[in-house]
């Protein structure tokens, strides 16, 4: 009745008993023997198992119990059969899973182990599918040291005795097709590893779906049917995001931008913040919305820089259709959507991607290559093929499937640097003997090259703190080939200079000068991100000295010459509204402060600098064109005041004066391009901004005489602790 003599069935028995079947396929399902063709059936609390015709469900057999959990009998004349258990709960009915044949086609696997298989999600994890006219799910896992690897979940007890999968060796992937199951099984893997031991639950890494945290199952997605209404944004998104274009950014961590107001620790799903947020974004005049990490991630205190599920939304604000609806509803209302993703490192959890098939599989074996002293985490090994292939895909399933416009990657810098956060002797060269990670190097190049390949309009960009030469230079002439880099140092210094004493500010003049040294050696975006309003760092408010007044009237002229300097803008949330208190992912952004004019004048002041800033070509055309920017007086130390052009191929010139003292300069004389009527079209000190108002005339004419190297001179008023913005009648 084995077919394998009495000596292998007994063997094989004892291993589906133990739990170590690791072929499942040659011993359980149809296989003809000496004794003629059976059917074994693993099905350990079954108190009987009955073979019924697929057509017609006619009894066709009845299968024995061998032994505990264990039946077998002789098979129908037709190898399309279903198998019937009764149960102590009730007879469950479905076609045998060691039926069918193999799942996944050939190409799938050759194209995962070279790396090269973008659509991924499709193909491994869990998809529903039809196979041989019957419906169910088909799993699949890369898990190529595993001994034996199992899907379980509430369809089978979670029993990883009951459906053990079938390895592909070529590319180290077990499959199973499971009959009858459909969306919205849990599920999770059971894998032993090459050892024998027997590892905690692993959630799947290719989920398109998974349980609200602290839960952590993974959660079989339908097939993703939506329909876009956003084909005109689509159309225009390259235009939108090119370097000439206005972008202002509004950084937002979803779970804490505003909560229910009826459960002041729940959070709004994504067609509430669809009601909520993009009105208010598009109300100011932000041209983005830039959402911290949203991928599944355990622990909400990482605020999603910690993620394990790089293909499932958080189940924190609703389902995967209901964030394409969030993105749809955006473009519609003009704005793009960009998304933090994490390539860098993956949290250690059990339950996760750490030593996933007992082995280092998606990490580095060496800690010194493979650990992150900063962050308790582990590193991707980006050397190894499947892994890059795994992290692109990532990257791909974000920007093809919902849409999203740009991706930010976090932590490049980190990626870059062998030696980042390691002390001698705590890091290992490369091959040249060198600090660079050149496997993150060329992982970076890849990413880029295939984004744009594929993504045509999408951007990327970087969070790198480092001098690394070419961030945003073409791959092609040995750059990393990102779209745009995060200006780290002009961030740092600004911030700096705005804390200090107005007193003081004389002796570090070239914390705001230094930036335009490099200001063009890549395409930049400005952020002011949640990274500098968290840890003890304080809001941005309350960076600059002095009473309430005096700190908003910094934050104003601040935001002013923000806005004025050459770069891409990004402001995280609360910013706007002058927030006293330092970022707590666990409360909200301070809303009453609204009700406080100096506040809400800080708003409508960030609302005026977006409409300038994007109708005023000067402002944005030039963003990454040295042509585009002149210094006008570079050295007034004593006074603390900046005076500077910015220019464009079309549109009027715009200069910008900024006065980082208390005291009002009355008098101050400026060169200008050209004569005629200049008018202020911006005072971050204005009365409704919630200013002094001591910027006197509006309209001020240019006269004939060479100031600082211009044909004409301007006589202004540059009000305390402002930015003024001038531009010639036209």
């Amino acid at each position: 009745m084995t077919g394998r003599g009495n000596g292998g069935f007994e063997a094989a028995t004892a291993d589906a008993l133990a739990g170590r079947l690791t072929d499942p396929f040659a011993f359980l399902g149809l296989h003809d023997t000496p004794q003629g063709r059976v059917i074994r059936a693993f099905m350990p609390g079954a108190e009987r198992v009955e073979v019924v015709e697929r057509e017609g469900g006619a009894l066709a057999g009845t299968l024995e119990p061998v032994a505990p959990g264990l039946f077998v009998g002789p098979a129908p004349a037709s190898p399309r059969y279903r198998l019937r258990a009764t149960w102590p709960g009730g007879v469950h009915e479905a076609e045998d899973p060691y039926a069918f044949g193999l799942v996944l086609d050939a190409d799938d696997l050759r194209l995962f182990a070279a790396g090269e298989h973008w659509r991924l999600a499709e193909r491994l994890g869990a998809n529903p599918a039809t196979i041989d006219g019957i419906e169910g799910v088909v799993f699949a896992v890369w898990a190529p040291n595993a001994r034996r690897v199992s899907v379980v979940g509430d369809f089978n007890s979670w029993d990883g005795r009951r459906h053990p999968m079938r390895l592909r060796l070529e590319a180290g992937v077990w499959e199973l097709f499971v009959p009858r199951l459909g969306a919205g099984e849990r599920y999770k893997f059971e894998i032993v590893g090459p050892d024998g031991t027997l590892l905690p639950l692993k959630a799947d890494p290719l989920a398109r779906r998974t349980e609200a945290p602290p839960a952590t199952s993974s959660v079989v997605a339908p097939a993703f049917e939506f329909e876009w209404g956003d084909d005109e944004w689509m159309a225009e998104r390259a235009a939108r995001q090119r370097p000439d274009a206005p972008m202002a950014i509004y950084e937002v961590h979803a779970a804490s931008w505003l909560r229910p107001e009826t459960d002041p620790r729940g959070v709004l799903d994504w067609d509430a913040l669809a009601a909520r947020l993009i009105p208010y974004v598009a109300g100011l005049g932000f041209t983005h919305v830039e959402f911290l990490p949203l991928a599944e991630h355990p622990f909400g205190g990482s605020w999603g820089y910690q993620p394990l599920g790089l293909f499932a939304p958080s189940a924190r604000y609703g389902s995967p259709e209901g964030f394409a609806r969030f993105v749809d509803a955006a473009h519609r209302a003009g704005i793009g959507v960009i998304v933090d993703w994490v390539p860098a490192h993956f949290p250690s959890d059990a339950h996760g991607l750490a030593r996933f098939d007992g082995s280092a599989l998606y990490e580095h074996q060496d800690p010194r290559e493979g650990f992150h002293p900063d962050w308790n985490t582990l590193i991707y090994n980006l050397g190894r093929r499947e892994v890059g292939g795994f992290l692109i895909a990532s990257a791909l399933h974000w920007l093809e499937r919902f849409h999203i416009d740009g991706l930010r990657v976090d932590a490049v810098a980190s990626m870059l640097y062998r030696d980042y956060s390691r002390k001698h002797g705590e890091w290992t060269p490369n091959v040249h003997g060198g600090r660079e990670n050149l496997e993150s190097v060329a992982f970076l190049r890849r990413l880029n090259g295939v984004v744009a390949d594929r993504v045509p309009g999408a951007i990327v960009i970087a969070e790198e703190s480092t001098a690394w030469p070419g961030v945003t230079a073409p791959v092609s002439e040995g750059g990393l080939g990102f779209s745009y880099k995060w200006n780290m140092g002009w961030m740092h210094d600004t911030l700096q200079y705005l804390g200090r004493d107005p007193l003081h500010r004389s002796h570090h003049h070239n914390e705001i000068t230094f930036g335009t040294v490099y200001a063009f050696s890549e395409r930049f975006v400005l952020p002011i991100s949640h990274d500098e309003v968290v840890h003890g760092k304080g809001s941005l408010a309350n960076k600059a000295p002095g009473d309430v007044w005096r700190r908003l009237a910094n934050l104003r002229a601040y935001l002013g010459f923000m806005w004025s300097h050459p770069g891409k803008k990004l402001l995280f949330m609360g910013c706007e509204i002058g927030e006293g208190r330092e970022w707590n992912h666990d409360g909200e952004v301070d809303w009453d402060l609204l009700r406080d004019p100096a506040h809400s004048g800080v708003q409508a002041l960030v609302r005026d600098l977006n409409r300038i800033y994007a109708s005023e070509p000067a402002l944005h055309a030039s963003d990454a064109d040295p042509s585009g920017f002149e210094w006008v007086v570079l050295d007034d130390r004593g006074a603390s005041v900046f005076v500077f052009l910015r220019r464009a191929a079309k549109g009027r010139p715009i200069l910008c004066v900024m006065n980082m003292t208390p005291v009002t300069r009355e008098d101050y004389v400026v060169g200008a391009p050209v004569g005629g009527i200049w008018r202020r079209i911006l005072d971050t000190d204005a009365p409704g901004y919630g200013g002094s108002g001591a910027g006197g005339e509006e309209r001020r004419e240019a006269f004939a005489e060479t100031m600082h190297g211009r044909p004409f001179s301007l006589r202004l008023t540059a009000p305390p602790l402002s930015t003024t913005l001038w531009a010639p009648d036209v």
